[in-house]
């Protein structure tokens, strides 16, 4: 017998939970359902992003919310008074998962894997907002069990079903700048939390601090964490790189058919032990994908942009945040909604390909009619955790000072043991995946 890595052993160990009995019963409940039928859905987090996210599944049959803050749901909790209402979704999930067909996950990052693993493994199809998890190693276990229970998945990064992106995609893989080995992409984006609070103010009505915390070590109550700023600490969030990276380089991974990276190299402002970057540049090397050339991929936040815009500043736009793909025979720059192939008098006369992308249903409606009738989703959990792997191995490499070597397949850095700390950070006693 092959005998069993570590990671490996701990891989196989979580998803022994994800029985066959989870795989028909998600089976059993999509084949009730046609698809003029509505879902019947839990949603986890309803206040602020989690609100924009029940509003995109309002169509569908919402059975019950879940907050740890009843001031921020309160709208959502108003807004469907026959929802069952809860603050602790183990509970939730526990109390009423035979009668939902779907989750949607919209809670700070540091809680995304402990909610959709226990709904996965309860056999339910799930949409979670970006990144997908909050360490490179919940990522790992995501996509395995969503491809183990063959669950309809979804990441929640919006932008992809955007025509523009469809646009680009469509250039990068007509050729129309050539073969692609570098990419820049860069976001202004900045979340610093600094040094942790010495004052303790007493907890808001309504809060459940304990359970905004999660598998997060435990902390006093500060209004520098909730509810707007827990992306400036490591135990939350990962800054910049963890808010924007799934939706910027979403189009590079897209158009250029990227997985894992073989080395990653981040470079930033002094390291502070709880308080995320004021600025990073991570470098990536991407391998040959079949006939596809290595790539260079480069991120960039908190200020920082390609030197290239730089130097050429009269004939580059300056924008804020974009893409650009330098290849042979010129550059592409994008972002959200604008496009230009560069220079701009070379290709004055270029005739685009016509579209081979369908535009998109909408990226909730595309989940939502997935779960109905099995059909595919752009951005299900195997895509998307391999792009949020990425963006996380950005911040092992900064907070260990060290390049790192990637094994994708042992989830490890080979020359960098301390990083195993921050690929896989253990969980505060009563939380588990």
């Amino acid at each position: 017998m092959k005998q069993l890595t570590r990671r490996e052993l701990l891989r196989s160990t979580a998803l022994a939970g994800v029985g066959v009995w989870a795989v028909g019963k998600a089976s059993a409940r999509a084949a009730a359902k046609s698809p003029n039928e509505r879902l019947d859905l839990a949603v986890i987090g309803c206040g602020g992003r989690g609100a924009a996210d029940l509003k995109g599944v309002a169509g569908e049959n919402i059975v019950a919310l879940c907050d740890v803050d009843e001031n921020r749901a309160a709208e959502s909790f108003k807004r469907y008074p026959g929802a069952k209402k809860c603050r602790d979704f183990r509970k939730m999930l526990d109390e009423i998962h035979q009668q939902i067909d779907a989750v949607v996950i919209g809670t700070p990052d540091h809680t995304h894997a402990p909610a959709g693993m226990m709904a996965m493994r309860l056999g339910k199809h799930c949409y979670c907002e970006k990144p997908l998890t909050h360490s490179v190693y919940e990522a790992r276990l995501m996509a395995e069990t969503a491809n183990k229970t063959k669950l309809t998945t979804q990441l929640g990064t919006q932008i992809h079903a955007g025509t523009n992106y469809r646009r680009v995609v469509e250039l990068i893989q007509a050729g129309a700048i050539g073969s692609v080995g570098e990419v820049h992409v860069w976001s202004g984006a900045r979340y610093v939390g600094g040094d942790r609070p010495k004052e303790t103010p007493p907890v808001p009505p309504g809060l459940e601090w304990d359970l905004w915390l999660g598998p997060a070590a435990y902390r006093p109550y500060h209004p520098c964490y909730v509810p707007h700023k827990w992306r400036g600490w490591w135990d939350f969030g990962n800054g910049g790189l963890g808010d924007f990276f799934c939706h910027y380089a979403d189009l590079p991974f897209w158009a250029l058919k990227l997985r894992h990276p073989t080395e990653v190299a981040a470079e930033g402002s002094p390291v502070h032990p709880e308080s995320c970057h004021e600025w990073m540049v991570v470098r990536y090397r991407f391998p040959a994908r079949d006939a596809l050339p290595p790539v260079k991929l480069t991120w960039y936040d908190g200020g920082k942009r390609p030197t290239l815009l730089e130097q050429e500043k009269e004939h580059l736009p300056q924008w804020r945040a974009g893409v650009l793909f330098v290849g042979e025979k010129g550059m592409l720059l994008a972002d959200y909604t604008r496009r230009m192939l560069l220079p701009e008098a070379k290709f004055a006369d270029y005739q685009p390909p016509a579209p081979t992308i369908p535009d998109s249903i909408g990226h909730h409606q595309e989940w939502i009619e997935a779960c109905k009738t099995g059909g595919p989703t752009t951005c299900n959990f195997d895509y998307s955790g391999a792009l949020t792997e990425a963006a996380l191995l950005g911040s092992v490499s900064y907070r260990t000072g060290e390049p790192l070597v990637w094994d994708a397949q042992q989830l490890m850095a080979t020359n960098c043991s301390r990083a195993e700390r921050y690929i896989r950070p253990p969980y505060r006693e009563g939380w588990t995946l």
